[in-house]
This record gives C-alpha cells, sequence and structure tokens, in this order.
C-alpha cells in the first residue's frame, strides 16, 4: 500500500511568511494573483508488501529501460524500478525475450553462475537463474541498501520508495509590486513576476559456468571473485558470494557524496563519482583500500579502464549539477598519483565501451561514437563511426558485437570488422512518448 504524505508544513510556512508582507503594504487594495511551484512528495512503501512482489510475469515489451548486463548468451534489461528482462542472445541478429522477473525497486543487477543479484528498493535479492523460464527467488538480504540517501529505521514498517514530482498552484493576496516570497522546504525561491521560480535544488536454456557476467559503464553492481561490490550515493557496500545462493553482508565503506558508478579492472576498483574518480586497491577483495582520487568539476562521471589510461566522460546536466560536457584520459600508471592526459569536447557524453584500440561512447541524444583511440593523444582526429538518430546510454563490447541500450530500445553491431559496422537488431521500446 502506498501512499502520499501532504506538503501541509510547506503551505504553513508559505502562509507565515506571506502574513507580514500583507500588513505591510502600501496598497490600497490588495492585488489577487496566483503562484505556482514543484513540490516532491514522498511516496511511502510498507515493507511487507515489498517482500511479497516478486513475480515471474513472462515476456513483455521494454517500456523504460535501464541498465544492461550479459552473461554468456543472456542478456539482463532493467526496467526501471520494475524489474529485469531475460534475453536469449544466442542470435544476435534475432534475440527473445523470454522472461521478465518483476522486482520493485531494481535499478541494478550483476551475475555469477546461475545466480542473479539485483537491489529491489532497500535489499538484495538473490535468484536461481539456472533455467531463465522458471526464475526462483533463493535469498534475501533485507534493509541494505539506502533509497534517495536515507534508509528508515530496521523497526519501521514502511520506508520511503520514490518522490513524486507535484506542481502546486495557490492563489494569495500580494503587494502589489509584482515581487513575492514563498518558503519550500529550507529554501526562500523569489517570484519574477511571471510565475517562474529560481530553484535552490534540483531533484534526486542453463546459465552455463561459475563465471561473473559484465555490465556497461554506468554500472552500480560488480562482481570479482567471490565478492559483490556495490555503491549507493554515499557508500560501497561488499557482499561476500563464496556460496552464490547465500550472500553475505561484509564491509560498508563510506566514500563521500555523489557516488555513481563501479568498474573493476585488474586488483583496482574505479569509482566515478560527480566531483572525481576515486582508485581503490582490492588485492584484499574483502577491505578496498583508497589509494588517490582524481578531482574534476561536477559532473556526471562513468569512467572505464584498458591499461594504463582510464577513460572518463563528463557531462551536464540537472541531475549532474554540470555544464561540462567532454571525455577525459587520465594516466593511472601510478594509482596513487593519477594524471590528466587529455581532454576532448563532446556533446552530451554518456556510458563508454574499450575493445582493444576501439572506444564505444554514448552521446545521449546525440547517438554513438566509435573511435579509434591508438594513440590516446589524436582521439579527436580519428572518429570512425557516428551513428545518428537514436538515444544512446551505454554500451558493452564483446569482442566481436556490440550492445548498446538507450531511451528506444537494445541495439546490437556487428564490429568485426571495424571498417564496416553493421547493425544486427534492435528491441525497441514500446511506450507512448517514443
Amino acid at each position: 500500500m502506498k501512499k502520499n504524505a501532504l506538503p501541509i508544513l510547506q503551505q504553513v510556512f508559505a502562509l507565515l511568511l506571506f502574513f507580514p508582507a500583507l500588513l505591510l503594504s502600501s496598497c490600497s487594495d490588495d492585488c489577487e494573483t496566483t503562484i505556482t511551484y514543484t513540490v516532491q512528495e514522498p511516496v511511502y512503501m510498507m515493507r511487507a508488501e515489498l517482500r511479497s512482489a516478486f513475480k515471474i510475469n513472462g515476456p513483455r515489451v521494454l517500456e523504460a529501460p535501464g541498465k544492461i548486463y550479459v552473461k554468456g548468451n543472456y542478456l539482463f534489461i532493467n526496467e526501471m524500478n520494475e524489474g529485469i528482462h531475460i534475453i536469449d542472445n544466442s542470435d544476435p541478429a534475432a534475440p527473445q525475450t523470454i522472461n521478465f522477473v518483476e522486482i520493485p525497486g531494481n535499478i541494478d543487477m550483476a551475475v555469477k553462475g546461475n545466480t542473479l543479484y539485483a537491489d529491489s528498493y532497500i535489499d538484495l535479492v538473490a535468484m536461481d537463474i539456472s533455467n531463465p523460464l522458471d526464475v526462483k527467488l533463493v535469498n534475501r538480504v533485507e534493509n541494505i541498501f539506502p533509497t534517495h540517501g536515507m534508509l528508515v529505521n530496521d523497526t519501521a514498517s514502511v520506508f520511503i520508495s520514490e518522490f513524486v514530482e507535484k506542481k502546486v498552484t495557490q492563489a494569495y493576496d500580494s503587494d502589489c509590486n509584482g515581487n513575492s516570497a514563498i518558503w519550500r522546504g529550507g529554501w526562500l525561491e523569489f517570484n519574477d513576476g511571471s510565475g517562474s521560480f529560481s530553484s535552490g535544488n534540483a531533484s534526486p536454456t542453463a546459465m552455463p559456468g561459475s563465471t561473473a557476467g559484465k555490465g556497461g559503464s554506468m554500472a552500480r553492481f560488480t562482481i570479482s571473485g567471490n565478492h559483490l561490490y556495490t555503491v549507493s550515493l554515499t557508500d560501497m557496500q561488499l557482499f561476500d558470494i563464496s556460496d552464490e545462493t547465500d550472500p553475505q553482508a561484509g564491509q560498508k565503506i563510506n566514500m563521500g557524496w555523489g557516488i555513481e558508478t563501479i568498474f573493476p579492472y585488474d586488483d583496482k576498483l574505479f569509482i566515478g563519482s560527480t566531483n572525481g574518480m576515486h582508485i581503490y586497491d582490492n588485492s584484499n577483495p574483502t577491505s578496498p583500500v583508497h589509494l588517490s582520487t582524481y578531482a574534476h568539476v561536477n559532473s556526471c562521471d562513468p569512467v572505464v579502464v584498458d591499461g594504463d589510461l582510464a577513460w572518463v566522460t563528463l557531462r551536464s546536466g540537472n541531475a549532474c549539477a554540470g555544464f561540462t560536457n567532454q571525455l577525459e584520459v587520465i594516466d593511472i600508471s601510478n594509482a596513487r598519483s593519477p594524471k590528466h592526459l587529455k581532454t576532448y569536447p563532446m556533446q552530451n557524453p554518456h556510458g563508454l565501451g574499450i575493445d582493444q584500440s576501439t572506444l564505444f561512447l554514448c552521446e545521449g541524444e546525440y547517438g554513438l561514437k566509435v573511435f579509434d583511440i591508438k594513440d590516446h593523444l589524436k582521439v579527436d582526429q580519428n572518429l570512425r563511426e557516428h551513428f545518428k538518430g537514436q538515444d544512446a546510454f551505454d554500451v558493452i563490447p564483446l569482442g566481436t558485437s556490440l550492445l548498446m541500450i538507450g531511451k528506444d530500445g537494445l541495439y546490437q553491431y556487428d564490429y568485426s570488422d571495424i571498417s564496416q559496422i553493421k547493425l544486427l537488431s534492435k528491441i525497441p521500446v514500446m511506450r507512448k512518448d517514443i
């Protein structure tokens, strides 16, 4: 059962703020007008409802795809906050959606052997996918993840599952001078006379083998050996998955604020955040140690690594709190002292992936770019392809084929001949705004 909390305090503060202004008005007559502003209303969910909501629903269409993951011949696509599509990709030219696992609050996932791990709001769930047509929930680690930076205490029966944006219009009497003020959740905002407001903050067959699969650069879940690593806005949470079906919560490491992505490479973990790239030594997988931070301007920041180079995209947007759109190349030969080598302007870069000397870079609404990066100091001179007319969010290169996810669907490309990249297939998004 979900229930919206009414912003009563906001209305009370607004009235208290306006009242003195009305008393001091120099107008002989009150000026009647309205104000419109946006509030973020919390939506509450019962813990009991969450833990009884796991379902297998059979195949369904993509509507709001998010993260992607691949394990053997199977693809996993997150349906934002709803669950995971399972796709048989034995033939990349004709992928078949075979199942959908309903997991409320799901955003991220990872697979080891026959076990699929996923977040479900505040819980980690582990599923047996040895038969993808008959997925079974085998375990749950409760109350382990925060939602929206908050985790309600363990004894509470409800938690905040999401915030819903709501526009509120109110009538009031002004002082006739075209200026007014309103209290909104701690931020004082001034009407510019046109009905708009300046904003003080922005809104937040069988499975083969026992090895792990592969995620994209936007992943918050990753597996290295017998450990699952997950990142939230502030922390990295470890899980021991030596027994695949019985994950055990391990150390939680505080990382500050704005943590976005995690990328494993050799014995290191590379963490992308809104203000920098953090490097952790993971030679002891139960206790990663911070080595260094490469700081940059506030931007969204996925990172991938190949050899001694880290490749970071920085992009603008409200959620990213920045105005920078670029690709940065960083020397990490000394992980304790990363050094900036080169910056390339981009349009709106999102996820990226590397296969040997080829870089695949998602440009959001501007499509997919493919670069030759043999010379990392001349990347801008070596654009191989630019696929326009599609939205590109993240990619996973697989040696000869590329997975690309975006707002309008999942694309697969054959790049076995890098000079003639070919579209193999597309699973389209089926929603009204596409």
